[in-house]
Order: C-alpha cells, then structure tokens, then sequence
C-alpha cells in the first residue's frame, strides 16, 4: 500500500510541475503547406533550447532590410541531421526556406538552409 501511495504522488508531482508538457506545441500559427524561399545575410544564429532561432536579413522591393525570424528544432534533433551551434555567422549569405505564420510577419519555421558553402542543412 504503501510502495502504491508513494508511485502516485511521484506521479503528482510529475504532472503539477510540468504544465509544459501540455501547452507545447501549437502549429495554428504556421501557414501550414506554404513555404517561401529567400536568399538573406544572418544577423544571429541563436543555438538554444526549446528552439533554435534564425535570424536574417531580406531585402524587399524598395531595397530596405526586412529582419526575419526562423524557428527551428531544440538541437539534440538538430544534430543529426548536420546542425551545430557553429553552423552559421553573422554576415553569412544564406537561402532559406520557411513555413511562414498567417499574419504575414516576418516569421516562420525553419524546413531548409542553403550556407554559402553550398550545403543544404534540412529538416
């Protein structure tokens, strides 16, 4: 009984502390089955959990920088797939392709890179 009462809070505990382990993940923000490719220059390369973050500059039609934002995977996914914390660097010329969000803001999920070496890095 007494080995049953202790699993059970365990248990408990497990649940009450880890609300995140329900809210993660929402996909309605992504326009799921559109993607856009673009060619920009890096401006930070952010290596971190729960996500890494691309971020680049795009040139629109009158010229002006647009500041983008990729979301990517946490990096132990990454990694096998031939992501590092040293993938990128500032000033880097990079095509990326992306799932953008609905609301039309420079944002959206990493699917594939392009580095100026000419290697794709992918999902």
């Amino acid at each position: 009984m007494k080995a049953k009462l202790s699993k059970l809070f365990a248990l408990a505990v497990i649940l009450i502390a880890s609300p995140s382990l329900f809210a993660h993940h929402g996909n309605s923000s992504f326009d799921s089955g559109k993607q856009l490719t673009m060619r920009g220059t890096v401006t930070e390369w952010i290596w971190a959990n729960p996500h890494c973050f691309l971020r680049f500059d795009v040139k629109d039609d009158h010229g002006q920088a647009v500041h983008w934002s990729a979301e990517g995977r946490p990096p132990v996914d990454m990694l096998p797939t031939g992501w590092t914390h040293s993938s990128f660097k500032p000033g880097d010329q990079v095509t990326v392709t992306l799932e953008p969000v609905k609301n039309g803001q420079p944002v959206g999920r990493m699917i594939k890179v392009v580095l100026p070496s000419g290697q794709t890095l992918g999902f």
